[in-house]
């Protein structure tokens, strides 16, 4: 499509956030045109379905419906922000994608994540990252990190523990286009790493 896209994924208080600011900062600086984002969100729609998401009031609710709402939201920021992007030539930086609705509901919820991951593919109509960064942490530091924890982040570590492993194994099954990285680093050496990976992938800037 002629544009590159990257996604970060990992647990709570991995960094992630961090991690796409800075990968960004550094793409513009080196003269790409890049689009940074997120989901759930990317888009008005998005950005409401997330309130619904995360608000600690909708507490209880029904697991195939937040699958459902997760894949609504990326099926409308694929077609209203990330496809049109790439379409231009620009760097789309996203913080989470498919793989954290694999691994939130279809491991973490037992959803099925084959099952889930179709569901994605079809609102999204088959778009995937060109290279996906998983930022790998302990739940128990990483939640520690987390002031005013939202609804999912507020699961028991027992949830949290199957999600951390889901994006392992999704990582190692998949490793020409993951790259699984130790957050427990330095953001320094963690952005150094994650640079010279895209640096490779583009070419050498």
């Amino acid at each position: 499509m002629g544009g590159t896209f990257i996604a970060f994924e990992g647990g709570e208080g991995a960094g992630k956030s961090t991690q796409e600011a800075l990968l960004a900062q550094w793409l513009s600086d080196s003269g790409y045109r890049v689009v940074r984002t997120r989901e759930p969100g990317g888009t008005p729609a998005g950005e409401a379905i997330r309130a619904v998401l995360l608000g600690n009031e909708y507490a209880g609710l029904d697991e195939r419906a937040e699958a459902l709402l997760f894949a609504a939201a990326r099926g409308e920021h694929a077609a209203r922000v990330i496809r049109p992007a790439l379409a231009a030539g620009e760097v789309v930086v996203c913080d989470r994608y498919i793989d954290s609705s694999v691994a939130y509901q279809g491991v973490g919820r037992d959803l099925g994540a084959q099952e889930v991951r179709d569901l994605s593919l079809w609102a999204t109509r088959g778009l995937l990252p060109d290279v996906t960064f998983v930022l790998d942490v302990d739940p128990v530091v990483g939640l520690s990190r987390v002031q005013d924890p939202d609804r999912l982040e507020s699961e028991p570590i027992e949830y949290h523990r199957k999600v951390r492993q889901a994006f392992v194994d999704i990582a190692k099954a998949d490793p020409g286009r993951y790259l699984v990285i130790d957050a427990s680093g330095t953001p320094e050496v963690i952005a150094s790493r994650i640079r010279d990976r895209v640096e490779s992938m583009l070419g050498g800037g």
